[in-house]
C-alpha cells in the first residue's frame, strides 16, 4: 500500500516582503540576473513564449502569462501573471499588477504566491543596469536621459543610485508635464543634481550618453537616426518606441531573439520591413561570455522582451530572504 504524503503548505509574500529583500540587495539582484542569463544561454532553462490575453473594447490593456523553469544554481519553476492597464493611471492605480506562483520541481504543487509587480520591475531594472555597464564599460556617464517617467524609470534610477553610478546631469521627458515634474521632485529627493525637463523626447537625446525609454507607446514615435549621432547607449525597455531607421543605425542587443522578434516590437517591425534580422548583434548573454563585443563607435540599443527566468531568479531571492526571517503568510491547509 502506497503511503500518502501530506499535502504541501503554501506561503504568501506581499509587496513589503519583496521590497524588504530587494532594497538591501540591488547589487545582488544584478548578479542574479546575469547568472540567469548565462544559465538560459546554456540551455538549462525552459522559457516558452509569453501569452497575451487582450480584453475586447479595452484597447491597450492586456494580461500576460510568463511560465518558466530555470536550472543551474536556481532549480526553480513558476509562472508570472501580469496585467498592463494604462487607464489605471486615471484612477490613481499603477499601470501594472502581478502575481507569481512558484511550483515544487518534484510534485508540481504550488508552494508560494508572491506579489510580483515589484519583482517584475526589479528584474527589468537590474537587466537594464547590467546592460548599461556592459555597453559603457564603467559606471560613469555625462548625462542620463529618461523618456517616460513612471514606475520602471524609478526602479532603474534606484539601481543606478545603489550601484554608485556617477551621473552629474539628468534630462527628463514625459507626455504628461505633471508626471515629469513629479519625477524631477523624486530624483531630487533621491539626491540627484542637474535635473532638467525637456520639451520633447527628441531633445532628451541631446547630450545624453545613457538614455532610458520606459513609455507605454504601442508604436514607434522616434525614427530619426540623427538622434543617435552622439553614439549613446539606449535602454529601450518599452520595446516599441523606435522606428526601423533608428534600429538599423545602431548595434542592437536583446535578451532572447526568438522572443523579441514578435508582438510588434521595434525589432519585429524592422525584421518584417527588411526581411532579415542580422541587425541584431547578439544577446546580453553573448556580451557576458565575450562572444560579442560592444562597439563604442556606434550607438548601442538594448531591447529586452523580458524573460520569465529573470522573474524566477529574483523571486527565489525574495522567497529565501523572507523565509529566513520567518516572514510571509503561511497557510498549512491551502490544499
Amino acid at each position: 500500500m502506497v503511503q500518502q504524503t501530506p499535502k504541501p503548505a503554501i506561503q504568501i509574500f506581499t509587496t513589503k516582503d519583496a521590497l524588504d529583500a530587494i532594497d538591501r540587495s540591488r547589487e545582488e539582484c544584478v548578479g542574479l540576473v546575469a547568472d540567469a542569463y548565462r544559465t538560459h544561454a546554456r540551455g538549462d532553462s525552459s522559457n516558452p513564449e509569453s501569452s497575451f490575453l487582450r480584453i475586447p473594447n479595452r484597447p491597450g490593456s492586456r494580461l500576460i502569462s510568463l511560465p518558466a523553469y530555470l536550472g543551474g544554481a536556481f532549480e526553480i519553476a513558476g509562472i508570472k501573471w501580469i496585467s498592463s492597464f494604462p487607464s489605471n493611471s486615471e484612477v490613481g492605480l499603477p499601470r501594472a499588477a502581478a502575481a507569481l506562483i512558484l511550483n515544487d520541481i518534484d510534485t508540481g504543487y504550488p508552494y508560494a504566491v508572491l506579489e510580483a509587480s515589484t519583482i517584475s520591475a526589479t528584474r527589468t531594472a537590474a537587466s537594464a543596469v547590467l546592460a548599461a555597464e556592459l555597453f559603457i564599460g564603467s559606471r560613469r556617464v555625462r548625462q542620463v536621459g529618461i523618456i517616460g517617467t513612471g514606475v520602471i524609470a524609478s526602479h532603474v534610477w534606484r539601481f543606478l543610485q545603489d550601484l554608485s553610478w556617477e551621473i552629474p546631469r539628468v534630462c527628463l521627458f514625459d507626455l504628461s508635464p505633471s508626471s515629469a515634474l513629479r519625477f524631477r521632485t523624486f530624483l531630487e529627493g533621491e539626491g540627484a543634481v542637474g535635473v532638467n525637463i525637456a520639451s520633447s523626447a527628441a531633445e532628451v537625446f541631446q547630450g545624453s550618453d545613457l538614455i532610458l525609454i520606459t513609455t507605454v507607446a504601442s508604436e514607434p514615435h522616434l525614427d530619426d537616426p540623427e538622434l543617435l549621432d552622439g553614439n549613446p547607449v539606449v535602454l529601450h525597455l518599452s520595446l516599441r518606441d523606435l522606428g526601423p531607421s533608428m534600429i538599423l543605425a545602431a548595434q542592437n542587443f536583446t535578451d532572447d531573439q526568438d522572443h523579441a522578434l514578435r508582438e510588434n516590437t521595434s525589432l519585429d517591425l524592422t525584421q518584417r520591413r527588411e526581411g532579415r534580422s542580422d541587425f541584431i548583434a547578439g544577446t546580453i548573454a553573448d556580451l557576458l561570455v565575450g562572444k560579442v563585443v560592444a562597439d563604442h563607435d556606434k550607438p548601442r540599443i538594448f531591447s529586452p522582451f523580458g524573460l520569465g527566468v529573470l522573474d524566477l531568479a529574483i523571486a527565489k531571492m525574495v522567497f529565501d530572504k523572507t523565509v529566513a526571517k520567518d516572514a510571509g503568510i503561511f497557510i498549512p491547509d491551502f490544499f
